[in-house]
């Protein structure tokens, strides 16, 4: 049967590696949306090869570009907020959730909403509104897939076990560019150096989140949502080769890892063909030519967003969106040399400190606590700078 797919942030890198699996095999496949932020000639371009039945670009004030420039298409055009929800809920059977940022909150809850099958690769939607998201996933009967690729091979070492069986789930984390940097040293760091990951090729961003680990504690908070096991049962592993993408400890103490080449197309390969498999361009993996694997504790002293990480899922609630969107803001201030490296998680633990909301209810709490957190962390910028 042909599967019917959408995905949102089809311009960044997941977007534009799952569009290369599906035009590797084009006849399984029908795109029904892709959605862009602001890349107008990029959205236009790939809505053109696959002959999408809908695409929309997120910033409304490039409508009319997008409508030019796919004229005589037959793709339909659209922008705005509202317009991405109603592209989640437009029949796809299968989603990729790949915006950036919460950003992506109301697309993908829109899409679980609607049902069907959900890959995730924004991992701050699930940070930020981590139970309403895994309730919206119940409610509908929705399939909610991971796609980073350490919960991916969680999910694919838990296939056919019980979370009753689980002693410890083992997070893997290359360590990032900076893995053996001094505090010291990492003072004068700079966005280029940052965005260089030495082992995947991934954007600024989350590029960025990994230099400071901050990608590896929302991956924990994520974790805890997905595999409900307890934050006590679940631990970070220093794995530098990003060869072994994570592991599952049972209670009579077999481990089970996946393993694979860091190239995120094998994870949403996985995620994309389950509950079957599907072929992929991914180099084999060589352990002898790997020839070692190594392993080591995580460094909170010098990587303190750990701690913050874990601090705000232990907190519960809004905890998490707090430290999310501080986060965002303080990294998109870094990338444009208004802040040096290190600040950024200072600017995270003095919002997520200073900053408390109750459970939220709903979306727009979620959305107002992520707001609220974000003008904090402009105040605090400005103290910084001054």
């Amino acid at each position: 049967m042909t599967r019917k797919v959408s995905i949102f942030g089809a311009t960044g890198s997941v977007g534009m590696s799952t569009l290369d699996l599906i035009q590797r095999d084009a006849q399984a496949f029908q795109v029904v949306a892709l959605t862009a932020h602001s890349d107008v000639d990029g959205l236009a371009k790939l809505a053109r090869a696959c002959s999408a039945q809908m695409a929309v670009i997120g910033d409304p004030a490039r409508y009319d570009a997008l409508k030019s420039a796919l004229a005589g298409s037959g793709v339909e055009a659209a922008a705005g907020e509202a317009a991405l929800v109603e592209a989640a809920q437009a029949g796809a059977d299968w989603s990729m959730a790949a915006i950036v940022g919460c950003a992506g909150l109301r697309p993908t809850m829109a899409a679980l909403q609607a049902g069907g099958t959900v890959a995730l690769a924004n991992k701050e939607s699930l940070v930020s509104a981590g139970a309403l998201m895994m309730d919206a996933a119940v409610q509908s009967g929705a399939t909610l897939l991971p796609v980073d690729s350490e919960h991916n091979a969680i999910f694919q070492c838990l296939a056919g076990s019980r979370l009753h069986d689980v002693a410890r789930i083992i997070l893997t984390a290359s360590g990032g560019p900076f893995r053996t940097r001094s505090r010291e040293e990492m003072r004068d760091i700079t966005p280029a150096q940052a965005v260089a990951h030495p082992n995947w090729s991934m954007g600024a961003k989350i590029s960025v989140d990994s230099a400071t680990m901050m990608n590896k504690g929302l991956e924990l908070i994520e974790a805890a949502h997905l595999f409900p096991v307890g934050l006590d049962r679940i631990e970070i592993l220093v794995h530098p080769q990003s060869i072994i993408h994570s592991m599952v400890e049972y209670r009579d103490r077999s481990t089970l890892a996946q393993l694979g080449s860091p190239d995120m197309r094998i994870p949403i390969a996985s995620a994309l063909a389950w509950p079957g498999r599907m072929e992929t361009p991914c180099r084999p993996l060589n352990l002898a030519q790997a020839g070692r694997l190594d392993f080591e504790a995580p460094d909170e002293v010098r990587f303190p967003a750990l701690r913050l990480a874990r601090q705000a899922a232990e907190q519960g609630g809004l905890a998490p969106a707090i430290l999310n969107a501080a986060n965002e803001v303080a990294v998109a201030a870094f990338l444009k040399e208004a802040i040096g490296f290190l600040d950024i998680a200072m600017i995270v633990e003095d919002v997520l400190n200073r900053y408390s909301a109750p459970e939220p209810s709903g979306i727009d709490d979620v959305l107002e606590a992520d707001a609220q957190a974000r003008r904090m962390a402009g105040q605090v910028m400005e103290r910084l700078t001054a």
